[in-house]
């Protein structure tokens, strides 16, 4: 039910933790704090705004904006990376004023892929300044390129997430298929023109979702007028992303072969992307514990009747605003990578064929329900849900009715869901020793 954070929709994520806060819209003394409905305003810019006023100790407010490396171009590839360091560039004086902010009042000030999370106006000042009006002065954006190569290889020491860039990248023609990190060949060449292009075209009121929790609704929208008002319009419009189907193969001399088999599934919120993520759950969406085991999936089960050697196997399901990809991942010995591939897919031949059992579907439900529940649970994890949602459909569907929706989910829904991704064009990605890798039109 998650958006996958694959900059498909907003940009990047900033994390301010503010230090325990007296309101001024506390209840009164002796009287318990009212619970208070999630509220929702859309302004005349098309800016969203959402709040939550939980009585936390600890507000967060968010700022999502539709500008992720999807809406780059072949003229501009990598800005989107490139901003994610830049962040912090304004000027000294600036700066250090920041610094004494946050040293007096706060916890921490981290940056993942966009909102900010405090609780004062002042702060949120300074912090939309830094989102909607940043300075990058020449000498500064020099010196972080150095940082955009060590940033891609740090990456990429995990072979996992070399793989899904080269699934999309082979999947798709366009947006979905540019990289989270700029291409070598641009490293040095992303000017600070092009950062202040970008922003202007991209960091809109209308491409922006502002959510707080634990702040008063009418104070985030006063100081979202105030300060989120300086550029209107849609911006440059991002392209649709076109599935083309296709296959990437890297081969090196490591023993392990990761390989990841796809085909389109659905956009998320829609009806088809909920079976599919059922379908995920039946088949084995993977550990939830870390270093834990995924031996009891269905698809580790397929795959262990033939194969005597170490592996792992687990379903892939991806959710963009405008697509999707669906199908299995797999990690084994070289000499068995053929072997093991094409058990797990066999075993989705499988449930496309109708057998499926109601209490495999409803286990998966359960698992998929819980799941939710867990990633929601924290702030941080609804806090991320709410803007998400804000972003990708202007609205907010509660966490009740997320798992209304999950349980009308059908056995034949799911068996479609498999019939889909047997039936559909594929995408493969790999990396390793691929002498016993099948090619995708091999299987």
């Amino acid at each position: 039910m998650k958006l996958l954070s694959r900059a498909g929709s907003f940009s990047r994520f900033y994390s301010l933790k503010v230090a325990p806060k007296v309101k001024a819209t506390a209840a009164p003394a002796g009287a318990p704090p009212q619970p208070q409905d999630l509220e929702f305003t859309k302004l005349p810019n098309g800016l969203v705004i959402a709040s939550l006023e939980n009585y936390a100790p600890i507000s967060r407010i968010g700022l999502f904006i539709k500008a992720g490396s999807r809406y780059e171009d072949s003229n501009n590839l990598g800005t989107s990376h490139l901003l994610r360091l830049a962040s912090s560039l304004v000027s000294t004086l600036y700066y250090l004023s920041l610094c004494r902010i946050l040293n007096v009042g706060f916890k921490s000030l981290t940056c993942d892929s966009f909102p900010y999370v405090f609780y004062s106006e002042i702060l949120m000042e300074f912090l939309l300044n830094v989102t909607t009006a940043p300075e990058f002065r020449r000498w500064e954006v020099a010196a972080l390129h150095s940082q955009l190569k060590v940033d891609k290889a740090v990456a990429f020491q995990n072979p996992q997430a070399h793989v899904i860039e080269n699934l999309h990248a082979a999947a798709y023609r366009n947006a979905l298929a540019n990289s989270l990190y700029c291409p070598d060949y641009r490293i040095g060449k992303v000017t600070p023109e092009e950062l202040h292009y970008f922003i202007q075209n991209h960091f809109t009121s209308a491409r922006m979702a502002l959510v707080g929790l634990g702040v008063s609704h009418p104070i985030l929208k006063q100081v979202a007028e105030q300060f989120l008002n300086m550029r209107g319009g849609l911006g440059l419009a991002g392209a649709k992303a076109r599935y083309r189907g296709g296959e990437i193969r890297e081969q090196s001399g490591d023993s392990l072969v990761h390989a990841a088999l796809v085909a389109e599934s659905a956009a998320i919120g829609s009806t088809e992307a909920n079976a599919f993520s059922v379908l995920q759950h039946v088949l084995g969406a993977g550990p939830h514990v870390k270093r834990g085991g995924n031996a009891t999936s269905l698809l580790y089960q397929a795959v262990a009747k033939g194969i005597h050697q170490p592996f792992d196997v687990s379903a892939f399901n991806a959710s963009y605003s405008d697509s999707g990809l669906f199908g299995i991942y797999t990690i084994s010995q070289a000499a068995a990578a053929g072997d093991v591939i094409k058990a797990a897919y066999n075993q989705v031949k499988t449930i496309a064929q109708g057998n499926l059992s109601n209490t495999d579907v409803q286990a998966a439900k359960n698992k998929l329900k819980a799941g939710y529940l867990m990633s929601v649970e924290s702030s941080e994890g609804f806090l991320d849900e709410v803007g998400s949602q804000a972003l990708v459909a202007g609205s907010y569907v509660p966490p009740s009715t997320v798992l209304q929706q999950i349980d009308s989910v059908a056995n034949a829904d799911v068996i479609n869901a498999a019939k889909k991704f047997v039936s559909g064009q594929k995408s493969m990605a790999a990396s390793g020793n691929l002498g016993h890798t099948p090619f995708v039109d091999e299987l």
